[in-house]
């Protein structure tokens, strides 16, 4: 049910006791609710929410479950209530102890898709956490919504066109300006590998370049493979892998929804957003396994599998963005099978040789509730890049390490800027948590949110 997170509480709302895990005869209930929850065998199971009555049947109030261990989702907990409130008006009984995440938990677990279906629901109205800061809770929300949504989107109403039309809206609602090149003007402008891995689809190929903030702050690239849909190629993908190749452009979701986080903020930074956005098609145009393709940085790449497509078109944006050595570049893609065998579907992998970056965005991902986890970039692999044709082959031949070796592979189109990482990202929950429903999902943004208002906030 969506809610809506209120400043003032109204005189009809009513009580949300939290009640941590096992700790329930410690909560101070009132008699009629804790003897109601020991009924209802209730102990505070985290994301469990149970209404309570009153002596006249109607609702009273409710519980809700909170972890006794703060990792992982834990601060998003509170999410749960959305789904299994009922429609009215709510405020919590009792302090909270990390509020504005609690109120981005609430707004997030009211997420529904509601393009097709239309079925949005009731809304529940619920007063802001005590101490919770609500205009930043809403403004995440709203931003990881637009990433989910983007996600959800099929590639018949989201194709790179679309994809080019929401960068714009975005654009438009933060007074931010877009560039486009599109179909063979990436040729002329030197983006041959976007050109190539676009190029058979009916849907033109091109590179999104949005820029925001004063041109004296501190440069903030953020980079987002935009594959809209990947069949493969001619190394084409079974059936049941193209079935959610549509959030192949996840990392282009997922730095738009940042994007909008950053401008709504007015962070204190010279932004561009980077966004190569491609169909990897097949047609008799399509880019072959064993052809080679020079890079806008010089090397040339050959092509030993044309799945591996997203580093290619990410290889040609960094290059660009880097040309102008921005402060802190990060880019975002659905680049690896890998990375899910390496840490599931919850956690966001990421890759810098900073090691002072890497501190600030663990410590951003725990206070966001947001899981990341640094994975190496461990030079030795890096030669399993070679090529006998070409400086370097787009993919290695032993299988191993495909996610350490696809982010080395970025790396060598990074050069000039100060810090850089790699996020290696799924953009999907497989099912549903209390913090959201199945389905499109923003990763890592809300962590890295964190770390860049505490950098360049006001």
């Amino acid at each position: 049910m969506p809610v809506q997170l209120v400043d003032a509480r109204s005189a009809a709302s009513k009580p949300i006791h939290p009640i941590t895990k096992g700790r329930l005869d410690e909560a101070g209930l009132p008699a009629a609710a804790l003897a109601w929850a020991k009924a209802n065998d209730f102990s505070g199971q985290p994301g469990r929410v149970l209404v309570v009555p009153g002596a006249d049947g109607a609702v009273a109030g409710a519980l809700i479950g909170l972890p006794d261990r703060d990792v992982g989702f834990a601060r998003l907990v509170p999410g749960a209530l959305a789904r299994d409130l009922p429609e009215g008006d709510w405020h919590f009984a009792a302090p909270l102890a990390n509020p504005t995440q609690a109120a981005v938990g609430l707004m997030l677990g009211g997420y529904r898709f509601t393009r097709y279906s239309g079925k949005a629901g009731n809304t529940l109205r619920i007063t802001a956490p005590d101490g919770a800061d609500g205009a930043r809770a809403r403004r995440i929300a709203e931003a990881v919504s637009l990433t989910r949504d983007l996600v959800n989107t099929p590639t018949n109403d989201l194709g790179p066109a679309a994809l080019e039309d929401a960068a714009r809206a975005l654009a438009q609602k933060h007074d931010a300006s877009v560039e486009t090149i599109v179909g063979d003007d990436l040729l002329a402008r030197n983006f041959p590998m976007i050109h190539a891995v676009g190029r058979a689809s009916a849907d033109a190929p091109r590179l999104i370049d949005m820029a925001w903030g004063r041109a004296d702050a501190p440069k903030v690239t953020l980079v987002g493979k935009g594959v809209c849909f990947d069949t493969g190629g001619l190394d084409i993908k079974p059936s049941s892998s193209m079935l959610l190749m549509k959030k192949d452009m996840g990392g282009a979701a997922n730095v738009l929804g940042l994007a909008d986080m950053i401008m709504g903020a007015g962070l204190t930074v010279r932004l561009r957003v980077l966004i190569p956005a491609v169909e990897n098609a097949i047609a008799g145009n399509a880019f072959r396994p064993g052809d080679v393709l020079k890079s806008r940085k010089g090397p040339t790449v050959e092509i030993g599998n044309t799945d591996a497509e997203g580093r290619l078109v990410l290889a040609d944006a960094l290059a660009l963005a880097d040309e102008e050595a921005p402060d802190l570049m990060i880019d975002m893609a659905t680049l690896t099978g890998a990375a899910r065998v390496a840490v599931g579907p919850d956690i966001a992998p990421f890759y810098t040789g900073s090691d002072a970056l890497a501190a600030e965005i663990a410590s951003a991902a725990l206070e966001a509730g947001d899981p990341v986890w640094r994975m190496p970039l461990w030079a030795p692999y890096d030669e399993k890049l070679a090529s006998k044709v070409a400086d370097v082959n787009n993919v290695t031949s032993d299988g191993f390490a495909g996610s350490i070796t696809a982010a080395l592979f970025l790396q060598r189109f990074v050069e000039k800027a100060k810090a850089w990482s790699h996020f290696d990202i799924f953009a999907w929950n497989p099912a549903a948590r209390p913090h959201g429903p199945a389905g499109g999902e923003a990763q890592a943004i809300r962590a890295l949110e964190h770390l860049l208002a505490a950098r360049y906030g006001n």
